[in-house]
């Protein structure tokens, strides 16, 4: 603490210095408890919790006796808070878990009864919600739900009469459901955390078969006003009635529907308006924080409103007609002005945060400014770092879990540095500055800007890999153009409409600078994504250099960065190479890697008309591990195999593509090809690469059949083997990736392979299909591992019950990528399979049943 200044709160005397230690301490175990309870793997008992939780209050009671030493006693409140928020934070995980969805209703028919508890949200294949179960009924029988479970109701045949989907209101549904399940890759989205977060333990969709009843509306209830009140404003914007259709006068009102998707986004929230190309954008240039509800955008409101409030509670004084009914009646007597502008700042913001969703960044936000709002109103006057303590740990006592998520991490780093950085200002105003100017107002803005680009970049890089270097010159236009103009704008149309038009005349400008700006050739940097020490590490090193003092010393965080910036992931050594299964759900994707060269096998499913396995898994996948793609494999036309093919190719435009799509396809129109043949070989690194399907008058048999066969018999068969020093090649580990191929094309497939060494890992044909995997196959390939690459619960049944026993027949270990997420093999080590879901496992993570169980080593 500071010495010098008895004003801090805390160095007045004896007794505040010490209770003061004490609280930063109980404040740093809050935080340090949070973070390594969310470390565990598997959740304790509610009892063990409990046990925790009496350590903790012993550990308190030990501080309360050792009070006289400083250190002691802050070392028993750290140890006490830290107990407390392991067992607060375990106790209510428990809970959470104790909604599991059973797993005997998953994919049954179930009626339930319940209100749509949020805003409907649209998109290209129907609409979703989250659904309030009150009741359920399977067979007649009732059964018991998660109280909160996510819904998707599919679009209907065209001409069909869209339902009045409304916030608040009552429905009977036939729903299928499921537990909680999401793609597990590498540094990919923990889409599973963020359902946890949020309570929900099920998704499904709303059954609309022709023997299934139809929905009924039980009651326009009024339950959930403000998610009624924020649906029917984004629906104005929008121009949209609340079944999706067109309104009469929505297009008059606002006709850019890009930006006006802008508009709605930020009054309501509703993130998913924004166009899939303008997120782009957004990115490239560093204000996608900007577009959506951040806390940049409470934080500003609040300042507007407290600035606001403070001049109504001060021109108060002069309303004479208070005076004469009663003089006591001037608000000034009873509350200052600067006291009443802050409580009604916080509540208004906190108003705008609960209209705009009440989704978690704005939550943290404002319990960051109410906490702050309370050291003020009770004259504390902390060091900055104790004010920055104080709300990460008041955010983590009401969403622990937050302590995981990229945006909290953003939003205290940079609340961090601009709070030290002000400190040091006030310490120089202090010392005899001259007071501030215009000019120096401006300067301020422009420093701290690039204080907290300094020290976000490297963060930024550890979080996604990827960093605007225009971010800096399109934050200093848009921060002030987005925060000061167009939201206030938006908002005021929720009073006045014509306002929105207004909101959008004044975003055209700037979407036009943004445009340009993010077409920059080096608009963007990304790198591999380093171990997390280097990031810290180059995080303080932002920090150093941005902070204020000599610039010798400020220098020195240079070096601190740059192990971030050369970092490269280990690759495999000469003559060995490594494979990774992307779980992209039901489709197929693998990456081979070698020394030097990478290699793609297919891309992934597509998912909708607006999102694929390429623009979702695979791009940020080859980001984060610093690939350049030499050549990318499409074994078929299916879709699950090339969903992800455009996105992949617009980010890795250099690889050569081999397929057996025939011309005429799309994709042909968007990059040459070349036909993968039976023959086609080449060595990388000293691993051999060699085609065996399909061969050549193959394509001419197909096209000459009529009906024409199934696109699976083309499918591009690829024999990866490494080569040993000093050893006959065909020695060394091999991996075999068979596409769709189907039982006719396996059984002339197996003569080839009967003569050569065993398969290592084979890539399950078909994904487990009924027609694949044959007997024939499997004696002549004796793979030692087999992958299925399928969605967890897919409607095809991959892998069906028959293959997964055929394979347990031929003493096949089967790993499935909903049990296992992403698998990660390497052929130095061909007998070890490591799984994303088990190799770093958490306790919201799904675990399903495996296809088949075996020991894992």
């Amino acid at each position: 603490m500071d010495r010098q200044r008895p004003a801090s709160g805390f160095a007045s005397d004896q007794h505040a210095r010490r209770w003061g230690w004490a609280l930063a301490a109980a404040m740093l175990g809050w935080v340090a408890g949070t973070a390594l309870q969310l470390q565990q793997p598997a959740l304790w008992s509610g009892q063990a919790y409990g046990a925790v939780a009496l350590w903790g209050l012993a550990a308190a009671v030990a501080a309360r006796i050792n009070r006289s030493r400083v250190r002691t006693m802050a070392v028993w409140w750290l140890l006490a808070a830290a107990c407390m928020a392991w067992a607060a934070t375990g106790a209510r995980a428990v809970r959470v878990q104790a909604q599991a969805m059973p797993l005997a209703l998953e994919g049954q028919d179930v009626q339930v009864t319940g209100v749509i508890s949020r805003m409907p949200q649209r998109s290209s294949t129907g609409w979703r919600w989250r659904f309030d179960v009150e009741h359920a009924t399977h067979a007649g029988r009732p059964v018991t739900l998660p109280r909160y479970v996510q819904l998707a109701w599919y679009a209907a045949p065209q001409g069909t009469a869209h339902p009045d989907w409304r916030a608040g209101d009552r429905w009977a549904f036939t729903v299928r459901l499921k537990a909680p399940h999401g793609n597990l890759n590498p540094h990919g989205f923990d889409y599973e955390l963020w359902l946890w977060e949020q309570g929900v333990r099920a998704t499904g969709y709303v059954r609309t078969g022709r023997v299934d009843a139809p929905p009924r509306l039980l009651a326009r209830a009024v339950a959930h006003p403000v998610e009624r009140w924020r649906q029917r404003v984004r629906d104005r914007i929008l121009g949209q009635s609340a079944s999706g259709d067109e309104a009469a006068d929505g297009p008059q009102r606002l006709r850019d529907e890009r930006l006006r998707g802008i508009v709605a986004a930020l009054v309501t929230g509703d993130q998913n308006v924004i166009a899939r190309a303008d997120w782009d954008v957004f990115r490239a240039t560093g204000v996608a924080h900007l577009m959506s509800i951040s806390g940049l955008h409470i934080t500003m409101f609040a300042w507007l409103a407290i600035a606001l409030v403070g001049w109504v509670w001060r021109r108060s004084a002069r309303w004479r007609w208070l005076g004469r009914i009663n003089p006591r009646l001037n608000p000034c007597l009873w509350l200052p002005a600067p006291h009443a502008a802050l409580i009604g700042g916080v509540l208004l913001a906190a108003g705008y945060a609960l209209f705009s969703g009440w989704g978690v960044p704005a939550q943290r936000t404002v319990l960051m400014l109410a906490a702050l709002a309370a050291l003020r109103l009770a004259g504390l006057r902390w060091p900055w770092w104790m004010g920055w303590l104080l709300a990460c740990a008041v955010v983590l006592v009401l969403d622990p879990w937050a302590w995981l998520q990229a945006g909290f991490w953003l939003s205290f780093v940079a609340v961090g540095v601009l709070f030290a950085s002000h400190a040091r200002a006030d310490d120089a105003r202090a010392d005899g500055a001259a007071p501030s100017d215009m000019r120096a107002r401006l300067g301020q803005l422009l420093r701290e800007q690039a204080v907290v680009t300094a020290v976000l970049t490297p963060l930024t890089l550890l979080l996604f890999g990827q960093a605007s270097l225009v971010g800096l010159l399109a934050n200093l236009v848009a921060i002030p153009w987005v925060t000061l103009l167009v939201t206030p704008l938006s908002l005021l149309g929720v009073g006045w409409a014509p306002l929105w038009q207004v909101a959008v005349w004044a975003l055209t400008p700037l979407a036009a600078l943004l445009q340009a700006l993010a077409t920059w050739p080096w608009a963007t940097v990304s790198l591999p994504a380093a171990p997390l020490i280097l990031g810290v590490v180059a995080v303080a090193g932002g920090v150093l250099l941005a902070l204020r003092g000599p610039w010798p010393l400020r220098l020195l965080g240079v070096p601190l960065m740059m192990p971030l910036l050369l970092w490269q992931p280990p690759r495999p050594a000469p003559g060995q190479f490594a494979l990774l299964a992307a779980d992209v759900g039901q489709g197929t994707a693998v990456l081979v890697r070698t020394a030097t060269h990478t290699l793609l096998y297919d891309a992934g499913p597509r998912y909708s008309q607006d999102s694929d396995a390429g623009q979702r898994v695979l791009v940020p996948l080859l980001r984060a591990l610093g690939e350049r793609v030499d050549t990318l494999v499409l074994s078929h036309r299916d879709s699950d195999h090339t969903g992800g093919a455009g996105a992949v190719l617009a980010m890795q435009p250099q690889a050569t593509v081999l397929s057996s799509i025939e011309d005429g396809h799309p994709l042909h129109s968007a990059h040459a090809m070349t036909g993968c043949e039976a023959g086609q070989g080449w060595q990388w690194d000293g691993v051999i690469f060699e085609m065996l399907h399909p061969a050549a008058h193959a394509y001419a048999d197909v096209h000459a059949r009529r009906p024409k066969p199934k696109p699976n018999t083309l499918s591009c068969v690829l024999h990866v083997r490494s080569a040993n020093a000093g050893v006959e090649a065909d020695t060394g580990a091999s991996v075999l990736l068979m596409g769709d191929l189907e039982a006719a094309q396996e059984r002339l497939l197996a003569l080839d392979l009967a003569q050569a060494p065993p398969v290592d890992v084979l890539l399950v044909p078909h994904h487990g299909s009924r027609t694949s995997s044959s007997a024939a196959l499997l004696q002549a390939a004796r793979p030692r591992w087999g992958w299925v690459q399928a969605g967890y619960r897919n409607r095809f049944g991959h892998p069906a019950i028959s293959v997964t026993a055929r394979y347990s027949a031929h003493g096949v270990r089967l790993l499935d990528s909903p049990a296992c997420g992403a698998m990660h093999w390497h052929s130095a080590r061909p007998d070890v399979v490591r799984c994303e879901r088990q190799q770093a496992r958490r306790y919201w993570w799904h675990q399903p049943p495996p296809a088949q169980t075996w020991p894992m080593q």
